[in-house]
C-alpha cells in the first residue's frame, strides 16, 4: 500500500499549481486524496509556509480548491493552501453513509474512541500525519510555518486544532464554525457516536470549552459569520466570543449582514483571511 503521495490531477492557476494527490494513511486505515495549491516560484529553494484549510460536512478535499478562489490571494501572498479531505472513505462500516452530518464527509475533526467508529481520527490525520508526509515529500514546503482555517464542521476543526497545538500554528480563523458543538443538535449526535457518552471527552473537542483552558493566543482570530446563515442555532459564535471575553484572547468576530452559510461567503471574504494568515506567517 503506497503511504507515499502519488500526484493524480493538476491544473494551473494564478500562476501557480492546485495538485491532488492519493496516499495510503495508516491512521485512518484507508485511501485518502488531498490537494496543494503551490504558489508561483522564482526560486527552487524558496520554501512556502502553509495555510491547512479543513471543510465542511458532505465535503471533500475538492470544495475549497473549486468554489473558493483563495488562490488568487495565497498566490500573491507567497503562502500554499493545503486541503484535506473531511473523513475517512471507502471502509464500508454498516451506516457511514445513512446521513449527510455524520459518517462518511462528517469526521469533525476527532479522534473517536468508539469501537465501530475506531478509523474516524482525523484529529490525528490532520495534527500528526498529514504535516509529516508534506514535510518528507515535498521539500518546496516549510512545514514548520503552519496556520490553519476552516468552514462550519471545519472551522470547528481549525480551533480546536489550534487551541491544543498553539506551538504548531501560528494563526486560525474560520468561517461559520460549529463553536460550541456540545451545545448544538450537530456536535451531539457526532460526539456521542464517535465519543460515548462521556461529556468531559466531548469538551475536548470544543471551542468554546478549550479556550478556557488553552488562552496563551497571540495571534488574532479571525471569524467570519453570515447573519443570515440558517444554521445560526447550530453554530453559537456568540458562545465562542463570550468564552474568548472571559479570557481575554483576541478575537475579531466579523457579522456579515445578508450573507448565508455557503461558499459566496467564503468567496467573498476569503483574501481577508489568507492575509490575515499571511502576516503571522512572516513574523
Amino acid at each position: 500500500m503506497e503511504t507515499k503521495p502519488t500526484e493524480i490531477g493538476s491544473s494551473k492557476m494564478f500562476g501557480g499549481y492546485n495538485k491532488r494527490y492519493k496516499h495510503f494513511s495508516p491512521t485512518l486505515g484507508c485511501s485518502m486524496t488531498f490537494h496543494i495549491y503551490f504558489p508561483p516560484s522564482s526560486s527552487p529553494s524558496h520554501k512556502f509556509p502553509i495555510l491547512y484549510w479543513l471543510s465542511g460536512l458532505t465535503c471533500t478535499d475538492e470544495n475549497f480548491i473549486i468554489k473558493s478562489g483563495a488562490q488568487r490571494a495565497a498566490s500573491a501572498e507567497g503562502v500554499a493552501l493545503i486541503a484535506p479531505d473531511t473523513s475517512p472513505r471507502g471502509l464500508n462500516v454498516e451506516g457511514e453513509a445513512d446521513s449527510w452530518d455524520f459518517g462518511i464527509g462528517a469526521g469533525f475533526y476527532l479522534n473517536a474512541t468508539q469501537q465501530k467508529w475506531k478509523n474516524w481520527r482525523m484529529y490525528d490525520y490532520v495534527v500528526k500525519e498529514l504535516p509529516k508526509l508534506l514535510s518528507e515529500n515535498f521539500p518546496q514546503l516549510d512545514t514548520s510555518k503552519a496556520s490553519i482555517s476552516g468552514h462550519s464542521m471545519g472551522g470547528h476543526g481549525a480551533l480546536t486544532i489550534y487551541l491544543k497545538n498553539l506551538d504548531k500554528y501560528k494563526s486560525a480563523s474560520a468561517f461559520a464554525p460549529i463553536a460550541n458543538p456540545i451545545n448544538c443538535p450537530w456536535g451531539q449526535k457526532a460526539f456521542t457516536n464517535y465519543l460515548g457518552n462521556d461529556k468531559a471527552a466531548w469538551e475536548e473537542y470544543d471551542a468554546t470549552c478549550l479556550i478556557k483552558k488553552f488562552h496563551n493566543v497571540s495571534a488574532t482570530i479571525l471569524i467570519d459569520q453570515g447573519e443570515d446563515d440558517k444554521f445560526l442555532d447550530q453554530l453559537l459564535a456568540h458562545k465562542f466570543e463570550e468564552a474568548c471575553r472571559s479570557v481575554n484572547v483576541p478575537l475579531l468576530l466579523r457579522l456579515q449582514p445578508g450573507y448565508d452559510h455557503s461558499y459566496f461567503l467564503i468567496s467573498t471574504f476569503i483574501d481577508d483571511h489568507i492575509r490575515h494568515h499571511a502576516q503571522a506567517l512572516k513574523l
